[in-house]
């Protein structure tokens, strides 16, 4: 039995569905570890769920979003989109050459929908994990050594949970892994910060979340914002509109319609 369907590589790999395509790859092995459950793709803070999720097995591949073209406002395929952004990945293993030009730099993109479910956060991760492939990829092709972790997920909802929940029992160890998780999400060549928009956050935790968007505009590293809130009303839910404009810098936002795509993944 072949291990094409277990590995994120598998998409521009040219054993993938042969008999050397197995868990024992030293490719498979580097991207998800022996036990499929480390590697690159256990380092990047992933949700299990996620984790062998593509731009081609995507549950929502047929999601689609809103383009405004003056004077009218077109519907168009997330798929095209995605697939389009993906090939721009590229660029990441000559940003730190000089070769690219600042205009050339990889955006980032808000992914925003009112509605829960409509594919915003299984859309981030199918980036991230295409991130990932051509990060691993495309530095072998170069002679270059991959990065560990060329990329992190991070559930802003949850981390601000954690923050809470270590404030309030004056958790040290608490309080190193909520600082431990804020220092990759900042350095992280790529991220995702998945649902943005928390509401209710205090003063303290504001500040943190600001200083990794903060550190990730400044160091032009790409980021993947997902969010029930416009982008032009994220300033509201923070309170300032400080945070919200640096979010708003060199960032696409793509507006997510359409009916739930819950309960579909494959």
């Amino acid at each position: 039995m072949t291990n094409e369907n277990t590995c994120v590589l598998a998409g521009g790999c040219k054993a993938a569905g042969t008999d050397v395509c197995t868990r024992h790859c030293t490719h498979f092995i580097a991207m998800h570890g022996a036990s499929g459950e480390g590697g690159r793709s256990g380092a990047a803070g992933l949700p299990r769920e996620y984790r062998l999720v593509t731009l081609k097995n995507s549950p929502a591949r047929d999601a689609i979003y809103i383009k405004i073209r003056k004077p009218t406002v077109v519907k168009e395929s997330v798929t095209t989109m995605a697939e389009a952004y993906v090939k721009t990945f590229d660029r990441q293993l000559d940003q730190g050459t000089g070769i690219i030009s600042p205009a050339e730099r990889i955006k980032s993109l808000y992914l925003v929908s009112e509605k829960t479910g409509t594919g915003k956060t299984t859309t981030a991760a199918a980036l991230l994990n295409e991130w990932l492939r051509v990060h691993y990829s495309g530095s072998l092709r170069r002679g270059l050594t991959p990065l560990q972790r060329p990329a992190y997920f991070l559930d802003v909802n949850e981390w601000q949970t954690e923050f809470n929940l270590a404030t309030m029992a004056n958790d040290d160890e608490g309080m190193a892994e909520f600082q431990r998780k804020m220092k990759l999400a900042m350095s992280a060549p790529f991220a995702v910060l998945d649902d943005i928009g928390v509401r209710d956050c205090t003063p303290a935790f504001r500040s943190y979340l600001h200083a990794v968007i903060n550190a990730r505009v400044t160091n032009q590293l790409p980021t993947i914002y997902t969010s029930n809130i416009a982008l032009d009303q994220l300033w509201q839910v923070f309170g300032e509109r400080r945070l919200a404009d640096r979010v708003g810098d060199l960032c696409r936002e793509i507006e997510f319609v359409g009916e739930s795509k819950r309960g579909m993944r494959r």
